[in-house]
This record gives C-alpha cells, sequence and structure tokens, in this order.
C-alpha cells in the first residue's frame, strides 16, 4: 500500500544546490506532473545548466552573508512549503535548513547511498551526522520492523555509475567555471578554488587508465603475497562527513593515527593497506604523504597504496577496516569484518563497531554482531534506503518510481514505517453463507484484528 499523500496542489517546492547532474531536473518535472510547483535557486552556472523549467530558474548572485534573508523572501514570495537540497552541511545549505525550521518547512534531504551503491539516501530533517538515526537504537528498529520485512531490496544488476559521476561532475565544474562572471560572489563549499576543481575532475578522468593498471597490480601482489592485512578505507578530505562529523581535520591525521595504532598494536608480519577513495584527484599526492608517515615509523615495507576502484576484492580477504566514518564501512559491516571508526556516523551501534583502542584493535579486532547488522540493515532497506542512482538514466528511472511518492508522503521514511506498525493487522473472516441453491460459495472479508 502507498503511503498516504499531501494534497499536492498547494505544494511548493524550492530546490537548492543537488548531485551532479540532471536527478533535480527530472525530479522536479515529475513533482509538476503530480500537481505540485517548483522553483530552483542557482548559485552558479553549473546549477543554471542542470534545470530546464521556464520561468522557475532563480538566479542567485548575491553574498553569502546575504543569503539567510533572501531565502526567507524567496519562501514568502512563492508560498515555498518544502525545501529540497542535496547535503546539509555546506553552508548555503546550512543556512537554509535553518530558515526552512524557523517557518516550519518540511525539508528534504537527499545523500549518496548509506547502502552504496545501488540506493540512494532520502530522508527528513538531515543525513549522516544529523540524521535520526544517530538518535535511533537497535531496541527501537527491531521493535518497529515487520517480520515481513525483506532481508534485501531491489537492486541494480551491474554498477556502473562511477564513470557517470565523474563525467557530471567534471561538465558541472567547467561550467561553474565557465560563467564565473555571471555569479561573481559565489564561493563554493571546498576548499580549493574554482579552476582547481574543475582541473582535478578532469585530470581524474584521464588518469583512469593509468590507476586501473597501478591498482589491479598493487591488488594482485597484495593478495599473493599471502600476509594478513588491514585495510583503511579513505575520504575525500573535502567529505561533509569528515569535517562535519568528526575531531579530524582531514586524511593526513586519519594516516598518522592509524600508523601509530597499527605500529604498536599489529603482529609484525601483518600489513596496512591504504585504500583511496574512488573520486579522488590528489591520489599521488596522498600516496606520497602516506609513504613519508611510513617510513618515519620504521613501517615502509609493511604499508600499501591503492588508489581508487571497487572494495570487494580487497574486503574479501581483510582481517579489518579502519574509516573515520565513511558508508563504504557498511560493505565491512556486510562480511562481518571488525570495523573501527574515528567519527560519528549513522551505523556507530553497540555490537557493530568496536570500542576497542587502536592498539587494541589491531592486534585483536572484535567482530561485529551479524544478527545485529542484519537487522540494522533490515531496517535501513524498510526505510531511508531508495534503489536507484542519481547519475546514471537508467538509475534516476528506478529512483523517480518511488522517490516522487515518499516527498509527498505525509510522513517521512521512520514515521511511516511506525504509522504501519500501529494500524491493527489484517485477518481473513469468513462471511455469511449465501442462501441455498445459490452457486456461489461463502465469501470472506478483511478487517483489523481487535486492539487488545
Amino acid at each position: 500500500m502507498l503511503p498516504a499523500m499531501s494534497q499536492p496542489a498547494s505544494r511548493q517546492f524550492l530546490f537548492l544546490q543537488g548531485p551532479h547532474g540532471p536527478f533535480f531536473d527530472r525530479l522536479g518535472r515529475a513533482l509538476r506532473a503530480a500537481g505540485a510547483g517548483t522553483w530552483r535557486v542557482g548559485f552558479n552556472g553549473g546549477d543554471a545548466l542542470f534545470w530546464h523549467e521556464p520561468g522557475s530558474y532563480i538566479p542567485y548572485r548575491g553574498a553569502p552573508e546575504d543569503w539567510p534573508e533572501k531565502l526567507r523572501e524567496l519562501i514568502e514570495a512563492h508560498g515555498i512549503t518544502d525545501l529540497v537540497l542535496y547535503g546539509d552541511s555546506r553552508p548555503l545549505h546550512a543556512a537554509a535548513v535553518e530558515a526552512a525550521r524557523e517557518q516550519a518547512l518540511r525539508l528534504h534531504v537527499f545523500e549518496e547511498g548509506y547502502m552504496r551503491p545501488w540506493w540512494i539516501t532520502y530522508e527528513r530533517g538531515g543525513t549522516n551526522g544529523n540524521s535520526r538515526l544517530m538518535e535511533l537504537g537497535l531496541s527501537r528498529m527491531r521493535a518497529v520492523l515487520p517480520p515481513e520485512a525483506p532481508q534485501a531490496s531491489e537492486a541494480a544488476d551491474r554498477w556502473g555509475e562511477m564513470r557517470h559521476h565523474m563525467v557530471w561532475g567534471a561538465l558541472y565544474h567547467w561550467c561553474v567555471l565557465a560563467l564565473t562572471h555571471r555569479y561573481r560572489l559565489y564561493r563554493g563549499h571546498r576548499a580549493h578554488p574554482l579552476r582547481e576543481e574543475a582541473r582535478r575532475h578532469m585530470l581524474g578522468m584521464l588518469l583512469m587508465p593509468l590507476q586501473a593498471l597501478e591498482r589491479w597490480l598493487a591488488t594482485r601482489l597484495l593478495l599473493r603475497s599471502g600476509q594478513p592485512y588491514h585495510i583503511v578505507l579513505l575520504q575525500l578530505d573535502h567529505d561533509s562527513n569528515l569535517q562535519d562529523h568528526s575531531d579530524l581535520t582531514g586524511s593526513e591525521q586519519l594516516v598518522e593515527q592509524t600508523l601509530d595504532g597499527f605500529a604498536e598494536g599489529a603482529p609484525p608480519h601483518h600489513r596496512l593497506v591504504f585504500k583511496a577513495h574512488p573520486l579522488e584527484a590528489s591520489a599521488p599526492a596522498l600516496r606520497r604523504m602516506i609513504r613519508r608517515a611510513a617510513r618515519a615509523r620504521d613501517l615502509g615495507g609493511r604499508v600499501h597504496f591503492i588508489p581508487g576502484g571497487k572494495l570487494a576484492r580487497l574486503l574479501d580477504q581483510a582481517r579489518s577496516a579502519v574509516t573515520v566514518n565513511s558508508t563504504a564501512a557498511q560493505q565491512v559491516l556486510w562480511r562481518g569484518i571488525p570495523l573501527r571508526i574515528f567519527g560519528r556516523a549513522v551505523y556507530d551501534k553497540p555490537g557493530l563497531t568496536s570500542p576497542q583502542t587502536l592498539p587494541a584493535f589491531f592486534a585483536a579486532p572484535r567482530r561485529p554482531d551479524a544478527a545485529a547488522y542484519a537487522l540494522y540493515r533490515r531496517y535501513l532497506l524498510a526505510t531511508s534506503q531508495v534503489p536507484g542512482s542519481y547519475y546514471s538514466a537508467r538509475g534516476r528511472r528506478r529512483l523517480l518510481r518511488r522517490i516522487t511518492d515518499m516527498m509527498l508522503a505525509e510522513h517521512d521514511p521512520y514515521e511511516a514505517l511506525e504509522a504501519a506498525q500501529a494500524r491493527p493487522p489484517l485477518r481473513l473472516v469468513a462471511s455469511k453463507q449465501q442462501p441455498e441453491g445459490d452457486m456461489q460459495t461463502a465469501g470472506t472479508r478483511i478487517e483489523p484484528y481487535a486492539q487488545q
């Protein structure tokens, strides 16, 4: 049964910055087809490129400090009831979140999937460290999860979205750069200048074949060595999870603390593997930094670096994994591999992540509770994880079949599950026998069980 929906006629959706590519444009089209109104604020040329509804694009060319007041004006002028954005931590979005809460707007927040790569995340109010999941314990999840909840959800039969992601990202940043004269006061949420961001995305695309060869060789040598190894899942330095939901300042601090713990606690024949993010455009500099730090601790021969790529082959034989709060850790937990994190994460629940010190963890890592993770995974698949992708046409079609109704629904995904469990279950009750001679058999009707 579909969730109960609010009447869309009075709903006015204001879109801010979205994932690279046309997803927000397609989502706006779907909402308009349902009878809602849509508007889009663009802060740069990349935002303008990916919105095609005539008369509904609103360029913002003011200073960042004037943005909250301008947003309040837009909300009043257009009767905005819903605010839609991708990520809630970048400065422009954080200010918008405050304004939305002041005016009691519905806040729809998209993010990359907690259960990557075949799902995206849709929540209301906030994601990652601002998600309601941070407050929900496993016992509450168990209480509201119906027995028939699936172990898995609809997923793509293959994963090829990273190429699309990189192409859309490069196109977006080049449009931002090319149209800088129209948005002179725009400042991106990342530390690097716009020209550097565009250069990094293009360089990342050009280096893909070389990195693929390096990755294949490094992985082959590691696996053929037969040595036990632990893996460190690195994140991009501008990742909002790392910047806003941890006490670390960047990858270098993670590398140094991990190497210290490994040097103190790991058996001498164990190795440590640093795995770069697939979108990492500074892999050569990152590799050099790791090598310097390893040599300073006399660990040079025991530390490896692998650029980008997929995780499955490396994780299948890893002894443990360390990260700040990467969503890739879900793959670690799914395999039952011990996990140690440095930041605040939606999966940081008792029985899932290890509370050990780093030296103790590398010496004898504790495995996660398989039953606890199975429960957690089923809960996410029943609520905030939606099958599909932002970046490919096929993934967007899969996603839009579900997400439009979820946005128009009265409750957010977590409230909807609780509301469904609060309703009494249905049972079949035999109806009265048909009159004698009537060829129809006795019928049945569906009615709820009485509240106990």
